[in-house]
């Protein structure tokens, strides 16, 4: 749900800015935290976007091979002035075409399949190239809409949304990266990976 929800609490801050939630149906839909979201428009009817914002989450391997989904990212991403992709909503628009050949980021444990995907993996929290963005794990989302924002409205707009929503982390425990948290920590999260096959 972080995903979704965090860019869309920095993007929607933007002065006249109009998000929008787009899905194959008008239908609920629950992230694997019990949120539900509700699209505003079904693929067939969505308007012209200036920004395609693409959340990850457990249930993007069925999405990986969902054709309408995966044609309307890379029919969308073509059109926008920007494309974002938040987690493994990287992998979606890898599957989609857009990251080919892109220097691209992920959640860690799905670098391997980012790569062969055709983007070029780098470890960094967001990484840019052109008019792609994309962010590693699901936190940084937040990072990614603030780059943002400041590509779309300014430096100051991107501080005054950051100050807004108190954005300053200070979690307990400096474990976000692989690198810097415990072996046995980092290892328990791989074995319960989908990815863990890949060796990410």
């Amino acid at each position: 749900g972080l995903d979704l929800v965090g860019p869309h609490e920095v993007l929607v801050r933007i002065e006249e800015a109009e998000c929008l939630l787009a899905g194959s149906s008008l239908e609920p839909v629950a992230s694997s935290g019990g949120l539900r979201f509700v699209p505003d428009h079904t693929f067939a009817g969505c308007p012209s976007l200036d920004v395609l914002v693409v959340p990850g989450g457990p249930g993007q391997g069925a999405a990986m091979d969902d054709r309408e989904l995966i044609s309307f990212l890379a029919e969308r991403a073509a059109q926008a002035a920007w494309t974002a992709g938040v987690c493994t909503g990287a992998l979606l628009l890898a599957q989609a075409g857009v990251l080919r050949g892109r220097r691209a980021t992920t959640h860690w444990l799905a670098m391997r399949e980012l790569e062969r995907l055709g983007a070029r993996p780098v470890r960094a929290r967001v990484a840019r190239d052109g008019t792609t963005i994309t962010g590693a794990g699901v936190s940084a989302g937040i990072d990614l809409a603030l780059w943002l924002v400041d590509l779309l409205a300014g430096s100051e707009e991107a501080q005054r949304i950051q100050l807004a929503i108190e954005y300053d982390p200070q979690p307990p425990y400096d474990s976000g990266r692989p690198e810097k948290a415990p072996p046995h920590i980092v290892e328990g999260l791989r074995q319960r990976s989908r990815f863990s096959q890949e060796g990410a």
